[in-house]
């Protein structure tokens, strides 16, 4: 029986391999696909049309298509019949205009004193929110392992993405997206109940602070000013890069056999953000 048992062990193993084997041999670069649906609320006319000027999709699908998924991956932005919100399924991550619409509304009216512009109050949270739901679909279309609550690990993928954007729009969309999950916390004016931790995300101002010190782990000069203005304690910073050391070496040995480095550079070079004024 235990010889038994082994050879089927041994064939298991062999069948598993060889399917994982197959499987990456029939993955592809360029399988984002996007489409703007025309959203059925007139409000959110003005967003449609805005998205598709800016090309808004076509920026993320040129951002994900050096990676090398099994089958297609499409992206649309659309209504969600009144929430707000963005989310993967089954090979799609859908945008809601409705998620959009809330950014737009706690966008400031001006610049503000920590330097965040108004349309980077929105496009900053918006990548996160969609290299987050690509985080999802990386873990499910690659079969990645995941250690952890898979909502913190989607959140550690899109900062990592993040960070590789140029220094100067990688601060711009990580403070802007602080800003946000700072806004977030603000709306819950009462104290938080159990049900509030017992959600697949972690909080708002939780999100915020490791958000930050992934940033400031991997480069305490560009992200510098978390600690020196005091938004990321001292104590949280000090072992910030071991937290980013650690989603780097996750990201190297699941996510990057699976890129084409090459087209990658591509992006590097790109300009993805509105100039400064």
């Amino acid at each position: 029986m235990m010889k038994t048992s082994l050879v089927l062990t041994i064939a298991g193993m062999v069948l598993i391999t060889t399917m994982a084997t197959t499987a990456f041999s029939a993955s592809k670069t360029d399988r984002i696909s996007i489409r703007y649906v025309p959203p059925k609320n007139p409000e959110h006319q003005l967003i449609y049309t805005q998205m598709k000027q800016r090309g808004s999709l076509e920026k993320l699908q040129k951002l994900l298509s050096p990676i090398r998924l099994p089958r297609k991956l499409r992206i649309s932005l659309e209504g969600c019949d009144g929430e707000a919100d963005a989310f993967y399924d089954y090979a799609a991550i859908t945008i809601c205009y409705e998620y959009i619409d809330e950014l737009r509304q706690d966008m400031p009216k001006e610049t503000t004193p920590s330097g965040i512009k108004p349309f980077d109050a929105v496009i900053g949270p918006l990548f996160e929110a969609s290299l987050h739901e690509f985080g999802h679909a990386l873990f499910d279309m690659l079969d990645l392992p995941v250690f952890g609550r898979e909502e913190d690990a989607a959140d550690q993928v899109a900062a990592y993405l993040l960070l590789h954007f140029k220094d100067s729009e990688a601060h711009r969309l990580i403070t802007a997206t602080v800003r946000t999950y700072g806004t977030e916390e603000n709306k819950n004016d009462r104290c938080r109940s159990l049900e509030d931790y017992a959600n697949e995300h972690s909080t708002p101002a939780q999100r915020a602070y490791n958000l930050m010190c992934i940033s400031y782990g991997a480069d305490k000069k560009l992200f510098g000013n978390f600690v020196s203005k005091g938004y990321l304690p001292k104590e949280r910073a000090e072992y910030c890069y071991e937290e980013y050391e650690q989603v780097e070496d996750a990201f190297e040995i699941l996510v990057h056999p699976h890129i084409d480095f090459v087209l990658a550079k591509s992006f590097k070079d790109g300009t993805w953000l509105e100039p400064e004024q």
